[in-house]
């Protein structure tokens, strides 16, 4: 019988070397990077009609894809998504109001009082999985000059005074219809209660007439008896 022939110990070894840097590779590749999403500003005042930003940024090793929910006491509202690169889907509530960017910041025009709230941004990928963050934005009814803070757009000179805008003259109109309602409501019940009161008062005037009518029946009929 023929002695069996050992491998060196320095092919072995180096066969050892080999594989663990294969699977270091590979497990170097099935890690890669994680996804990210930063918000440099999570709390932002604003006036109305200025042009505010929503900077957020992402790192993601593929294509993600980017939604913007608005909550506020008006309820919950999709704003814009989208992916870098493609198309954007607007909502109805905001189309011609907003502008999106690629690295996942969005851009308020014109803001209203309705635009206060919570911002949620999504960023979501098929591998990396999905990241979230909110900014608050609120927006004071006090319509001022328009300066480069949020606004994307050119504004007015500094010093000058803005004009009120349609959307608070409505929110202004607003509160007078629904109190001139609320006195009418309050004249009316008050109209009926009075009512009320002066049927209750005729029908007792009645009532106390026709037992002083009877009473006085009763006076005569005594009378004649006697």
């Amino acid at each position: 019988m023929r002695p069996v022939q050992r491998a060196p110990c320095g092919l072995w070894l180096g066969l050892a070397l080999c594989l663990g840097a294969a699977s270091g590779g590979l497990a170097l590749q099935a890690t890669g990077p994680a996804l990210t999403l930063y918000a440099p500003q999570p709390a932002i005042n604003a006036t109305v009609a200025q042009d505010v930003l929503l900077s957020v940024a992402y790192s993601c090793p593929g294509v993600p894809t980017i939604e913007w929910t608005h909550t506020s006491t008006w309820g919950a509202r999709r704003v814009a998504a989208w992916q870098p690169g493609a198309g954007t889907n607007v909502s109805r509530s905001h189309q011609g109001r907003v502008c999106t960017f690629d690295n996942g910041s969005l851009q308020l025009l014109h803001v209203g009082v309705r635009d206060t709230g919570y911002y949620v941004v999504m960023v979501s990928e098929r591998l990396g999985g999905s990241r979230l963050t909110t900014i608050t934005l609120h927006v004071s009814g006090e319509s001022r000059a328009r300066g480069g803070g949020g606004g994307a757009r050119g504004g007015r000179r500094p010093g000058s005074v803005a004009s009120p805008t349609p959307e608070v003259l409505y929110e202004d109109l607003h509160f007078v219809a629904v109190f001139l309602a609320l006195l009418a409501t309050v004249a009316a019940l008050l109209v009926s209660l009075l009512w009320v009161c002066d049927r209750c008062t005729h029908r007792l005037q009645r009532s106390g007439c026709k037992l002083a009518g009877g009473a006085t029946e009763e006076l005569e009929l005594q009378e004649l008896q006697c």
